[in-house]
């Protein structure tokens, strides 16, 4: 389920408990969570409910003035409209992850493992290594340079680096991307077995 940075951050401060969507069926469930821009974010309730049923109450508990104007920012389509609660479930867990870099030899043998998958995985080749050492060498480079310098279209150039965050190898700046510590940490371990032939 996405939502707009400001109803995300209003989720974790406690100011927003709802969102409305219109849906052919419901997206989420009920315990379900999701990650946004403020964290973690868990799904309390999910119920179909009549357009003229919601309240300014609610509009307010969704981050709005009225009624009318939530409203008018469903879909304008005849799906039918769910009322969702919300709540925010604790941080970002990538933070954790990218911050730990006291990996033993057997995390590091893991991740290699998971890069030598998506490598395998991949209809461009191997570029798990490539893109590490690009970020590690241009961090705050804006993603359209880096993807130029990499021959990549930046679309897919920004899913395959979302893959490395999603490892916690790397964290987005206002402008650009950085290794994480735990991403230093493996990038050295890949050098160490390029120099060791492996």
């Amino acid at each position: 389920m996405l939502l707009p940075v400001r109803v995300a951050q209003g989720v974790a401060d406690g100011r927003v408990d709802l969102a409305f969507r219109r849906w052919k069926t419901a997206r989420v469930k009920a315990g379900s969570q999701f990650l946004t821009s403020a964290g973690l974010i868990g799904v309390t309730s999910v119920e179909p409910i009549a357009v003229t049923d919601i309240s300014d109450d609610d509009a307010r508990r969704a981050g709005f003035d009225t009624a009318a104007q939530a409203v008018s920012k469903l879909r304008d389509n005849d799906d039918p409209v769910f009322r969702v609660g919300l709540r925010w479930a604790g941080p970002d867990p990538r933070i954790a992850l990218r911050e730990d870099d006291e990996l033993s030899s057997a995390d590091l043998a893991d991740i290699v493992a998971r890069l030598d998958r998506l490598d395998a995985r991949s209809s461009h080749g191997a570029w798990t290594r490539a893109v590490l050492e690009l970020i590690g060498r241009r961090p705050a480079v804006v993603s359209t340079e880096l993807a130029a310098e990499l021959g990549r279209d930046r679309p897919d150039f920004k899913l395959d680096v979302r893959k490395l965050k999603k490892l916690g190898l790397t964290h987005s700046l206002d402008v650009g991307y950085e290794l994480s510590p735990r991403g230093r940490v493996v990038l050295a371990a890949l050098d160490e077995r390029r120099s060791d032939g492996a």
